[in-house]
């Protein structure tokens, strides 16, 4: 990610728009931008399609910014749009998180305009960021799916994999969901075996980082290999194995905890600060 000399604050509640404020402008799960930017005043943002919805994101530099999905956007000149994936390491910290916060708003919303209690309308509360039911008053909140994510290092080697759907050449670090009923370090154990059927110990956090995609929040860990041969997971994992620190295969980019973990690895290596943890 670039460094921002802004600093983004999300918010907890809804509001109007105001003249003064900023909107982010979505579509088909893609963000506008116009003459460069990805943040624009409303008014000259209406006239780009009918409104769904808008949400408040929160605040960048005390300006307040709101998401704005539309329907059957117009074509106009000096306007693209992209999708979240593309803008990783491309835009600052402060902008690519409130971009990615839009990202799981808008997912959220569109999943839960009505009850799964009763079936009726739900609404967004004025108070607090919650939608609630206009008959039975049950109220949902924006739900994160906790993950662990790990490098496994063997000495000079590092534990990278691959699935499926990863283009050719790219590999990256494990990761897996947290199950009901488990800690943080049996879900980091159980996915490492299941995934490459290998055992590691001296689990180590790092840090973690909120991942828009949809809605996980990633805690990342380094662990250290202590026995097994590596069998990936059929469906799961294509392929899986060991690299040298020094001849690495494709890897994730910056701004991404995946990288952020070799990057710490790297770092530790050759006796040098850790990085900045990714927005």
């Amino acid at each position: 990610m670039k460094q921002s000399d802004k600093r983004f604050i999300a918010a907890t509640r809804t509001a109007k728009i105001q003249d003064n404020d900023l909107v982010v402008v979505f579509h088909e799960q893609k963000f506008a931008m116009y003459q460069g930017r990805f943040l624009h005043d409303p008014d000259s943002m209406r006239f780009l399609g009918n409104t769904d919805f808008h949400l408040l994101i929160g605040h960048l530099d005390n300006t307040a910014c709101h998401l704005l999905r539309i329907s059957d956007p117009v074509d106009l000149p000096g306007l693209s749009w992209h999708g979240l994936r593309t803008l990783i390491g491309q835009v600052d910290d402060d902008v690519y998180r409130l971009l990615g916060l839009a990202q799981q708003l808008e997912a959220w919303y569109d999943s839960h305009r009505f009850c799964g209690r009763c079936g009726a309308t739900m609404q967004p509360r004025g108070e607090e960021r919650a939608m609630e039911c206009s008959a039975c008053d049950l109220r949902q909140y924006p739900k994160l799916a906790p993950c662990i994510i790990v490098l496994i290092t063997r000495g000079d080697e590092v534990l990278l994999a691959r699935s499926p759907h990863f283009r050719p050449g790219f590999f990256s670090t494990l990761a897996g969901f947290i199950e009901p009923g488990e800690s943080v370090e049996e879900c980091l154990h159980r996915e490492v075996m299941e995934e490459v059927g290998v055992e590691v110990d001296q689990l180590e956090y790092l840090g973690s980082q909120n991942w828009p995609f949809p809605n996980s929040l990633m805690m990342g860990f380094h662990a250290r290999y202590v026995s097994g041969d590596i069998v990936p997971q059929p469906g799961e994992i294509e392929e899986a194995g060991w690299w040298y620190v020094d001849d690495l295969p494709g890897i994730p980019p910056p701004g991404s905890i995946s990288r952020w973990l070799i990057d710490c690895h790297l770092a530790r290596r050759r006796g040098q600060p850790l990085p900045p943890v990714p927005a």
